[in-house]
């Protein structure tokens, strides 16, 4: 129980983030007096009976939850027989209304040997850490990943098709990030992506767009994912979706057929586990509550999970310049605990983004340590529509990395154009 996150994705995943982490923490710990601390060696066993024993008590008390609020659970694999009929493992089960939330699943490039390659569910099944690690992607999930690896003791290559990584994020972001990660040792390879894996003894080799090759023991493809409506029969009861599989939602979330509603990453509109949790609770409170309301898509905050992580709410600078003139405040600095461990690689950026004309926040980003903890506070005040005087009036908590949001007063540069 508890789909992805609980199970392939968020928790176990920051529990490995985690685990990484203490490595560069021992390293560090000589500069600040601690004498023979030694970092050892890292038991991958021990880390993965922990990380899988947290799963099992999350996803039961999913599972005790559904039974408690007194729903029938069916385990068997659902598909529509009509619009109001599912065969569900042999049994017809009849419904007024029918929500879908059967997810997503990672892909994998179609290129020779991609049977050779790993989605990102197989990282919590290896019995070991692998010594040579190559990611396909450019995305959070293959950074995190990256960075994870790195810090058990994985070399590790990152291989993606842009110039920069994570696209859609915000540019200053996406350029501060690369030297962090080559900083832990990580091979960051812009614009070249794998043709073809093959075999090669006990590892594998990948033939590259440059004409090299890299020898790795274990490949990743963090390519994306794709919604999970293949074999529901959707499109025989006249359920619309788009080009990618995804199901077409209004803003209530019901599809072309008004009493089948669709929710979380099978619409592929802002894949998060808060963000589909908020939908569902909003889709019952207006189904069965007798409280009609929407869960706002906006201003949401998120966070990647590199070393360091990001933490990111609202628009980017690009996006917020073509609604108009826009404020940019920008610093980037090394924090208090760097200054006095000497690690590279760990400069801190932050960033907002200001509408000119109303001095509203519109967004907010930060790579850092720290940066998600910070931003989910950041994330309230962007909701709520502060205004950049109303980060000056705010009394920062010194000395924190966090109190840079609040005494950011030099404006960077301005973007956009009167429309």
């Amino acid at each position: 129980w508890g789909g992805t996150c609980v199970n392939v994705g968020c928790v176990p995943k920051k529990i490995m983030v985690q685990a990484a982490e203490y490595g560069m923490w021992a390293d560090d710990a000589a500069a600040f007096g601690w004498t023979g601390m030694v970092k050892g060696e890292h038991d991958w066993a021990v880390l993965a009976a922990a990380r899988d024993a947290e799963v099992a008590r999350l996803s039961g008390i999913y599972g005790k939850l559904l039974m408690g609020a007194g729903c029938q659970v069916f385990d068997a694999r659902a598909s529509f027989l009509d619009a109001h009929t599912l065969d569900v493992g042999g049994k017809r089960i009849t419904a007024e209304r029918i929500v879908i939330a059967t997810g997503g699943q990672a892909m994998k490039l179609d290129i020779p040997g991609a049977e050779h390659g790993m989605i990102s569910d197989g990282l919590f099944t290896l019995p070991a850490l692998p010594r040579r690690v190559a990611i396909i992607g450019g995305g959070y999930i293959a950074l995190e990943f990256a960075c994870l690896l790195a810090g058990l003791g994985a070399q590790t290559e990152v291989f993606y098709r842009a110039s920069l990584p994570l696209t859609g994020f915000d540019q200053d972001i996406r350029e501060a990030l690369p030297e962090a990660l080559r900083a832990q040792g990580i091979v960051m390879n812009a614009g070249i992506m794998p043709r073809e894996i093959t075999r090669m003894g006990e590892g594998y080799s990948l033939a590259l767009s440059n004409d090299a090759a890299c020898q790795v023991d274990a490949v990743f493809f963090c390519t994306g994912r794709k919604p999970n409506t293949a074999g529901l029969g959707l499109e025989a009861v006249g359920v619309a979706m788009n080009a990618a599989g995804a199901v077409i939602v209004d803003d209530e979330h019901a599809t072309s057929q008004p009493h089948i509603f669709a929710i979380g990453d099978v619409v592929d509109r802002l894949n998060l586990t808060p963000m589909a949790t908020a939908v569902g609770h909003a889709l019952a409170d207006t189904l069965f509550g007798k409280n009609p309301r929407r869960a706002s898509y906006l201003n949401v905050p998120t966070a990647v999970f590199t070393s360091p992580p990001i933490g990111t709410v609202g628009l980017t600078e690009a996006e917020a310049a073509k609604l108009g003139p826009t404020d940019i405040y920008l610093t980037r600095f090394t924090p208090m605990r760097h200054t006095i461990s000497k690690r590279q690689g760990r400069k801190t950026t932050m960033k907002l983004v200001v509408d000119q004309a109303s001095q509203k926040i519109l967004g907010a980003h930060m790579l850092g340590e720290d940066a998600a903890e910070i931003m989910q506070g950041i994330g309230i005040a962007v909701a709520m529509g502060a205004t950049k005087q109303d980060f000056d009036r705010t009394i920062g908590i010194h000395p924190t990395a966090a109190e840079e949001f609040v005494t950011l007063r030099s404006r960077t540069r301005v973007v956009g154009e009167v429309q």
